[in-house]
């Protein structure tokens, strides 16, 4: 989509979610408010902000992804002025990950938080390690790669096997690592993402209050064909919301797939996913251009009404039924773990045991 279309696509959006009322419960009920009781509002330019649950620090409502700004289509000087835009424009929320084009993404990140920028914004980068050992690995190389010495967020990554909770909350695990480097200072806040099951993500949730740990974000895919599919927005969301999790939306518009339905429009997917109880919706930004459609929308956002809302599940419902153009939930494409499943580290020791020699 053409810069001045998605502009004039967002900002007619907007004017007609002015005039509208009667808003589902499940949506924000006004720029000023969003559902669990989050005020998002714009304080002193034209970004919005929300709480990033019961942490209480104040994020942008959209993220700016990291996995884009490694690709090597962009250079070095581009992803660090790419960055530095978003920031400037009131993007505060910086999403990343370890294994992120090789590392790339974290180093060009690192080196556009230089001059006082990493003051400026809110630093989460993901982990793949699943035992102690590899996942201190990681982190020690995130911080180094990002030039911090603390990270704001640290997500356990790619929750998509239901082996996966046990084995990062076993002993000598994955969640051995990041509480110590809490301890230490390196981190701050602890979360997991993942976009596979809905299922997978409530045992992650059941197996932490098992080991007596509450979680302070969980990340997840959320658009609208989500909503008909193996959905996280009516399994998951309601669930972290009355814990008090906070939510990070991903994939509005699952990397472009769900456009190619015909369906839909990169302004309703945004507006959709901005409309939900998230506290960021984590967005792919590869050019000048895409962050001035990201600020865009949101210059002109205004949540769905009751009737857009089913208006838009109407019309994707047929599309979305099998998963289809959610290809992250029903393929491996995705699933960068599955790719290199070094990035885990071994396996259990009681599971090695079992094996023949």
């Amino acid at each position: 989509m053409r810069r001045r279309d998605f502009l004039r696509a967002v900002a007619l959006a907007g004017i007609a979610a002015r005039g509208a009322r009667g808003l589902a419960p499940s949506f924000a009920t006004g720029r000023q408010s969003n559902s669990g009781g989050d005020p998002g509002k714009k304080e002193g330019d034209p970004m919005i902000y929300r709480t990033l649950g019961r942490t209480g620090e104040r994020v942008s409502a959209i993220g700016m992804g990291g996995f884009h700004i490694g690709q090597t289509k962009l250079s070095d000087d581009d992803s660090i002025k790419l960055i530095r835009a978003a920031i400037d424009g009131g993007i505060n929320f910086m999403d990343n990950s370890w294994d992120y084009n090789k590392g790339q993404s974290e180093i060009r990140m690192g080196k556009a938080l230089k001059d006082g920028y990493r003051q400026k914004v809110f630093l989460m980068t993901k982990l793949d390690g699943r035992t102690k050992e590899e996942a201190t690995k990681q982190i020690n190389e995130s911080l180094q790669r990002l030039q911090t010495d603390h990270l704001d967020l640290i997500q356990h990554h790619e929750i998509i096997r239901f082996d996966d909770p046990d084995r990062i909350f076993a002993e000598n695990g994955a969640q051995e690592a990041v509480l110590e480097a809490k301890k230490a200072g390196k981190v701050r806040y602890i979360g997991f993402t993942g976009h596979k099951d809905p299922h997978i993500h409530l045992y992650m949730l059941e197996v932490a209050a098992r080991h007596n740990f509450h979680f302070d974000t969980v990340q997840m895919p959320l658009n609208v064909m989500d909503a008909h599919f193996r959905s996280f927005e009516k399994q998951v969301l309601p669930v972290a919301l009355s814990e008090g999790i906070a939510v990070l939306g991903m994939k509005s518009m699952g990397s472009g797939v769900l456009l190619k339905s015909g369906k839909i429009t990169a302004a309703e997917c945004l507006r959709y996913a901005l409309s939900l109880p998230t506290s960021v919706v984590i967005t792919g930004i590869d050019s000048m251009e895409i962050l001035d459609q990201a600020f865009a929308a949101i210059e002109s956002f205004h949540p769905l009404t009751n009737g857009e809302r089913e208006a838009l599940l109407a019309k994707t419902c047929q599309a979305a039924a099998n998963g289809r153009f959610e290809p992250f939930k029903t393929s491996s494409i995705f699933d960068s773990t599955a790719e290199n499943p070094e990035w885990l580290g071994e396996e259990p020791r009681e599971i090695r045991e079992l094996m023949p020699a």
